[in-house]
């Protein structure tokens, strides 16, 4: 009776093994796709995000932007960030999120300025 229950249960973790295996090639492969599809820039924004821990849109989201200009950060930053604040009774944890959230926006504004950057240079070896 007990090698049977035994069997069963390595048979349970090989399945959900395999699963997850599975499961983890589709995700790598899915991310590989959409930062093919959005160029050089979008797999250093996919390595920002990674390093980060935090998308660029749950960043948005976060400091509740829409484009993505340098005043609009800092002004929606100073703001969140007072408000959050544990002397005035904010919470300590959505604070550091409104840092990270911050830093993963400039992040991307100079992996935006290095694009156009590039780009400029290629048009002007063109002409």
């Amino acid at each position: 009776m007990a090698k049977y229950l035994a069997q069963i249960v390595v048979m349970g973790v090989q399945v959900v093994g395999r699963a997850f295996a599975r499961a983890l090639r589709q995700e790598f492969a899915a991310s590989q796709a959409a930062a093919q599809a959005r160029g050089r820039s979008g797999q250093e924004s996919a390595a920002a995000s990674s390093i980060s821990g935090m998308s660029l849109q749950e960043a948005q989201q976060i400091l509740n932007l829409t484009t993505l200009t340098p005043e609009e950060i800092q002004k929606n930053y100073e703001h969140l960030f007072k408000v959050n604040d544990k002397l005035v009774g904010g919470s300590f944890y959505l604070q550091s999120k409104v840092v990270r959230a911050k830093e993963r926006l400039e992040e991307e504004l100079h992996i935006q300025a290095q694009d156009k950057q590039s780009q400029q240079k290629q048009q002007n070896m063109e002409t």
